[in-house]
């Protein structure tokens, strides 16, 4: 039996949690956002949301917008949907899966306005880096899924990895440089990570990147990767 994340007493019926999760269709087919929420609202996605702060924060505090989260762990899954149905948090979906996979498969072109990615995990060791979230795939699905004009926006407390993740974007997207995103306005939309890095005084590194008309005009190929056309 996996781990839960939810007392037995406060936990609800998986028929109420079921509004709050994306099904993986097989064979895989791109969602269409518009129908799984009913408007046409922009789409922000948050790729390994742990608690679900800033998920509900964010879906709380723009209504406008919808909001999706994959996350790999299906007990935080089961727990941020929880978190969800209790407030009835209309403009929220949620995947369990690996985003690697996920995006390739179920994400269509431009079909997204912002990409959140906060503090993955560093995979510490040297043999399980291949574990790690940012790898050259993940950057360009990343890039071919945003919408002109949409961001990439990312944040680690681990500065090798952070550096890592800024050069896979520099080096396999044409995703440029944006204003660098103000940290969250309250400790509720922070990672355990964050509230963690902050209490013990270490830096916390914040960066976004831009699809520039530039780099939404390369086509992609049919699996779903984009050309590079650097000079």
């Amino acid at each position: 039996m996996g781990r839960t994340l939810v007392p037995r007493d406060k936990r609800l019926p998986l028929e109420v949690l079921a509004a709050y999760l994306l099904p993986l269709e097989d064979p895989p087919s791109p969602f269409d956002f518009a129908a799984i929420f009913g408007n046409p609202h922009p789409v922000e996605l948050e790729v390994g949301f742990g608690k679900g702060g800033f998920l509900l924060q964010s879906a709380l505090a723009h209504p406008e917008r919808n909001y999706v989260g994959i996350e790999i762990d299906k007990a935080l899954v089961l727990y941020v949907a929880t978190r969800l149905a209790k407030r009835q948090v209309p403009n929220v979906r949620l995947i369990h899966g690996d985003a690697r996979r996920i995006l390739p498969a179920y994400f269509a072109e431009s079909s997204v306005q912002v990409v959140h990615v906060y503090f993955p995990d560093p995979w510490w060791k040297r043999r399980h880096r291949k574990r790690r979230l940012f790898q050259e795939d993940f950057v360009r699905h990343t890039e071919r899924i945003l919408q002109p004009g949409g961001q990439l926006r990312i944040a680690s407390d681990v500065e090798e990895y952070f550096a890592v993740m800024q050069e896979l974007v520099r080096t396999h997207t044409q995703l440029q440089p944006a204003a660098t995103p103000p940290p969250p306005p309250d400790p509720q939309w922070m990672t355990n990570f964050e509230r963690k890095a902050i209490q013990q005084g270490r830096p916390v590194f914040r960066a976004a990147y831009e699809k520039t008309t530039a780099s939404a005009s390369q086509p992609a190929n049919t699996d779903g990767s984009v050309n590079e056309q650097r000079t």
